[in-house]
């Protein structure tokens, strides 16, 4: 099956941008070279092309009713322009995807979903929609999306593309232009920065306005994955999947088991208060050897106990460090562990998955 392209693949192109695969889409994976993409987004600011991202609309009397179901975090009560990060469930606990809810009114929510995994998500969601009164839409076709990350990145949205979004705080969202513009303040690298949702008309024009600032730099995939993982943040199919639960991955102050109801809440439950037999956790290793996803992680004998999901030399902290899924008895802080990489074995010890510290404003 042919890839798909997004709205602004002819302009990936004309910059000579090295293009790939990914999710079903092709994708610009760099520009220049990943360390200078990566280090301009935690100095200055860059622009990530990411319209192969899906929307779901979720409208109707029981919009919220139908959001609480499928979704760990708890949406009730909330005010409209609140943004809530989270994961859909299967029963067992595994998890269908993670995503962000975006609260656009009484009866309105925005779900912005995984490139991946959209068909397979926009299924499950349907399934789940009977004997709720809503209008569920995929969208995804209809929005173009441009990531704006960095610190300079409100002076670079305000100036450049005269939106307004200073007084956005962090995972807040707001639409202008008569409600053809979503924009929000979320990121997906430790940084400050923006999501701009609109068709692929307005991002175009978007694009051409920042790259000919000279003040954002356009930024491709291999540098958003060594930046979301510095500081510790998930992908869904490596630190998240039907098989790797919300619980196992760390990310339980995302499930609300207060709530009365959502799928997935015994099973996770039941995780949260018996334990899991795998948790994920980081590793920092001595050498400058890199760990790459599905390598083994060997405890101190040399027994296999797990699998890196994803490794890296981290460009900010000049570490070779890893996230990785490893039995529970050997989760702890400090403890010794070994991965093989390739044919040789190099030691290592857990540490917290948050390799960087975030710089988000508050």
């Amino acid at each position: 099956m042919e890839n798909k392209r997004t709205c602004l693949y002819d302009k990936h192109v004309a910059l000579g941008a090295l293009m790939s695969p990914f999710a079903g889409f092709e994708m610009p994976i760099q520009y220049s070279n990943i360390t200078d993409e990566h280090q301009a987004v935690r100095t200055a600011c860059g622009v990530f092309d990411v319209s192969h991202m899906g929307e779901v609309t979720v409208k109707g009397k029981d919009a919220e009713r139908y959001v609480q179901h499928i979704f760990t975090n708890d949406v009730s009560g909330a005010p409209t322009g609140k943004i809530f990060y989270g994961m859909m469930c299967y029963e067992n606990g595994g998890t269908v995807d993670d995503l962000l809810v975006y609260k656009m009114g009484e009866q309105n929510f925005f779900l912005v979903i995984n490139a991946a995994n959209i068909d397979k998500d926009w299924a499950w969601m349907q399934q789940q929609a009977e004997g709720f009164d809503i209008d569920l839409q995929n969208v995804s076709d209809h929005y173009g999306q441009l990531a704006v990350q960095g610190p300079a990145a409100e002076s670079v949205v305000e100036e450049v593309l005269a939106l307004p979004c200073k007084e956005l705080k962090f995972y807040e969202t707001k639409t202008l232009e008569a409600e053809a513009v979503i924009i929000s303040r979320t990121g997906y690298t430790g940084e400050d920065g923006f999501e701009i949702y609109a068709a692929p008309q307005y991002i175009n024009a978007c694009w051409d306005k920042l790259l000919a600032s000279g003040r954002c730099k356009p930024c491709g995939l291999g540098c958003r994955d060594t930046l979301r993982f510095e500081v510790g943040l998930p992908l869904y199919g490596d630190e998240l999947s039907a098989d790797i639960s919300p619980v196992m991955a760390g990310l339980s102050m995302f499930v609300k088991f207060d709530k009365p109801e959502f799928i997935g809440r015994e099973a996770l439950l039941k995780q949260k208060t018996e334990g899991v037999a795998r948790r994920l956790v980081g590793i920092e290793l001595a050498d400058k050897a890199i760990p790459r996803h599905g390598y083994t992680v060997l405890s101190p004998d040399g027994q296999p106990i797990g699998e890196v999901t994803t490794g890296y030399h981290a460009i900010s902290v000049d570490k070779s460090v890893c996230m990785a899924l490893v039995d529970t008895a050997y989760a702890k802080l400090g403890t010794d562990v070994q991965i093989q990489i390739r044919k040789k074995v190099f030691p290592g010890k857990v540490c917290k998955k948050q390799f960087f510290s975030k710089s988000y404003k508050h």
